[in-house]
């Protein structure tokens, strides 16, 4: 197996002068709306008046992302160089533009093969949670797209990292960063298990890989095998499962931590289709390569579940992960075969390359089986999704609205875009069947609605919510932040509901 990743580096948060950082590059955010940078003392006269004559002449205006370097050797300074980074507006200083900024310069100083780097927290109101974006952002840099490239490869992530945020709390400021690196990496491991081919990540893979992370993380890990889950009567992964030669797995991952109330019990369900080719109603050849990253919302569970437990959760969460490939194999289900469900549903099958609810939905029964009381299911469902939403947005679905509004309120403090859509009960009429209790599929219209009032059908009453992944999961584009590829959508908002449902916090109050 070759690692996804580059050696890991090693994080320090302080409340050192920018003038004492003892690093090769730091790194300033300078913001738009007339940053004089008079709080970073003597800065012009350290660069030997470069900052200012660049600023002077337009050529840094604090555009986001842009990078102006220079060195930093006078003055007493101990940095070797300075870089300003255009961070934009201060007033879109949140957590997911901190996060994107710090991340620009890792991969900058990554590919610059800069061995060590500091970044300067200022003017924010909330420099510990500030802190803890920048960790996260900057481990981003840690994660290798090209894992099987022989050449071109960038240089490894810095061996050293400091975050200052001077006149803050110290030691709460080497909390946040502590908990920024945990999440940052939880991202990664969710990155680096969507971006391996589907030759390499079958089920049995999947569920090997994640069963070591967990166990790492000091999780207790249940894995069923194929007759196991045929004793629990999951017929509708087992039909998903029956056209691939890779016999299929559900990964149960168990945080307990002693003395944690008996309820709430959080459910976290990831969709975990090692390779998507549709089945019988085959997609289209072009694009289907991606089809690799159908695990996505497992992946992002994995990875959620593995910082929970480092993070210190308070509160009981149990994980499901159902995991098989979708093959048209000589045994694979036809449109209009009838699957029966482990929670005595029936469902009729129209098109066979709707099959991620139906996993789900063994799923979120078993989640039930095992105790959970409160339900979130990630999952690349619908290409309809993102076309209502776009390709940086994820679809939350679910009931009842408080918790559909707590789950709304864990993405933003993470950062994570989510937009609320509806499940009108004509939905559910599209989805009636002659002969089963549900069609797996309404159709084009409103087909991302369509698949969430299906799952809806097995949450069993409970407080449940569904997060469509399937436009952010994957980057089109490489941008400053992030490689084109796989982008751990959905790892923060999970972090944090799991912390925030059981009384923690993950960043420590400022």
């Amino acid at each position: 197996m070759k690692p996804s990743t580059s050696a890991s580096t090693e994080f320090v948060g302080v409340t050192t002068s920018a003038d004492q950082l003892a690093v090769d590059l730091l790194f300033l955010p300078v913001f738009q709306d007339a940053d004089d940078l008079a709080d970073v003392t003597g800065l012009d006269a350290a660069t030997g008046g470069e900052v200012g004559r660049a600023r002077s002449r337009g050529e840094f205006l604090a555009k986001l992302y842009d990078i102006f370097l220079t060195p930093a050797s006078a003055g007493g300074w101990r940095a070797g160089r300075v870089a300003l980074v255009g961070a934009g507006r201060l007033e879109d200083f949140a957590p997911e533009r901190i996060r994107r900024v710090a991340a620009a310069c890792g991969h900058y100083a990554r590919k610059r093969r800069v061995t060590s780097i500091g970044f300067l927290v200022r003017r924010v109101a909330t420099p510990v949670r500030a802190s803890q974006c920048v960790a996260d952002g900057l481990v981003q840099a840690e994660f290798e797209i090209g894992a099987y490239k022989h050449d071109g490869a960038p240089g490894p992530a810095p061996a050293r990292a400091v975050v200052a945020a001077p006149g803050a709390d110290e030691a709460k400021i080497a909390e946040a960063v502590r908990r920024g690196r945990i999440i940052g990496r939880a991202a990664n491991l969710a990155k680096s298990l969507a971006n391996e081919p589907g030759n390499v990540l079958t089920p049995r893979e999947f569920a090997a890989r994640v069963s070591a992370a967990a166990e790492a993380a000091g999780l207790a890990v249940d894995v069923l095998d194929e007759s196991r889950i045929r004793e629990r009567g999951m017929g509708l992964l087992l039909g998903v499962a029956q056209g691939s030669a890779e016999p299929p797995r559900v990964i149960v991952i168990r945080h307990d931590p002693p003395g944690a109330p008996a309820t709430p019990v959080i459910g976290l369900i990831g969709k975990g289709v090692t390779f998507d080719s549709g089945g019988i109603s085959i997609k289209p050849a072009e694009g289907m390569e991606r089809m690799k990253s159908d695990m996505s919302g497992g992946a992002a569970v994995a990875g959620a579940m593995c910082a929970l437990a480092e993070l210190g959760a308070a509160c009981r969460v149990v994980a499901v992960i159902p995991t098989t490939e979708n093959m048209p194999g000589g045994h694979a289900i036809r449109p209009g075969d009838v699957l029966t469900g482990a929670s005595g549903k029936t469902v009729e099958v129209i098109n066979t390359d709707a099959e991620g609810r139906l996993i789900l939905g063994d799923a979120l029964w078993y989640a039930q089986e095992l105790g959970a009381t409160h339900l979130v299911d990630v999952a690349t469902l619908t290409g309809a999704c993102m076309v209502a939403l776009g390709r940086t947005v994820t679809g939350l679905f679910g009931q009842p609205d408080a918790w559909v509004q707590t789950v709304e309120q864990a993405a933003a403090r993470a950062g994570d875009r989510v937009w609320h859509m509806p499940i009108y009960e004509e939905a559910l009429e599209q989805l009636r069947s002659e002969i089963a209790d549900l069609l797996n599929s309404g159709g084009r219209m409103g087909g991302a609605v369509t698949a969430a009032a299906f799952l809806r059908e097995f949450a069993g009453g409970r407080p449940w919510a569904h997060l469509d992944i399937a436009g952010p999961a994957w980057a089109e584009t490489k941008e400053p932040y992030q490689p084109k590829g796989p982008t751990g959508v959905a790892v923060r908002v999970l972090i944090e509901l799991g912390m925030t449902r059981g009384g923690s916090n993950p960043a420590p109050g400022d």
